[in-house]
């Protein structure tokens, strides 16, 4: 028995090993196209009809988190889907791998936010280029199975994060075209990346 279970972690080990070393083709176009029109949409739809939003850092990471919740849900959606029918008997190998990469980004995020806002809410301007920031940090953490484009992508969150960072204040309003711009146009170059960098990758082979 001692001899099935150390052959049966060994045979996980190699299959968690090949799974990290395999170009990961989870990731939907489909769904990251939509969560970018939707960043875009709701700054649009704040700065029009909601500017008291940005003068109300409440109102403002509620409407933002709902936004991200929703892009997770349907990203985490897809990739379930496209995995399972991509990968097939690495699925759950390759789903494994994938959450390993981005979600250390995602948790910081919100614990980071649910310090910010219980010690010092007076900073919650930071929240939009600390966020992208992070984002970059998941994307670049997640380049080495994915088409090597998506490095710019997380150039893109790097730099639109570090300029929101250098251009807000306490003293101005929060904005919601410094998130809406940024992940809208960034979630529209990830969903280029993987409809198009994937077939690039294979012409190269």
């Amino acid at each position: 028995m001692t001899e099935l279970r150390q052959a049966l972690a060994e045979i996980n080990a190699i299959r968690s090993q090949v799974a990290r070393g395999t170009q990961f083709r989870g990731y939907g176009p489909g769904s990251t196209a939509f969560t970018g029109l939707l960043a875009l949409a709701v700054a649009g739809s704040q700065a029009a009809w909601f500017k008291e939003a940005a003068h109300a850092p409440g109102v403002f990471l509620r409407t933002w988190l709902t936004v991200a919740a929703v892009a997770v849900l349907l990203a985490a959606l897809e990739m379930i889907v496209r995995t399972r029918r991509v990968h097939r008997n690495f699925a759950g190998e390759m789903i494994h791998a994938a959450a390993e990469q981005f979600l250390p980004a995602l948790v910081v995020g919100m614990l980071l936010t649910a310090v910010l806002m219980r010690t010092a809410p007076g900073d919650a301007w930071m929240l939009p280029g600390l966020w992208q920031i992070l984002f970059c940090l998941g994307v670049f953490a997640s380049c080495r199975f994915l088409p090597k484009q998506m490095f710019a992508v997380g150039v893109w969150y790097l730099v639109t994060g570090l300029t929101c960072l250098m251009i807000g204040g306490a003293d101005r309003p929060l904005s919601p075209w410094a998130m809406g711009l940024p992940f809208g146009v960034g979630q529209l170059m990830v969903a280029a990346v993987l409809q198009f960098g994937f077939e690039d990758h294979l012409a190269e082979k």
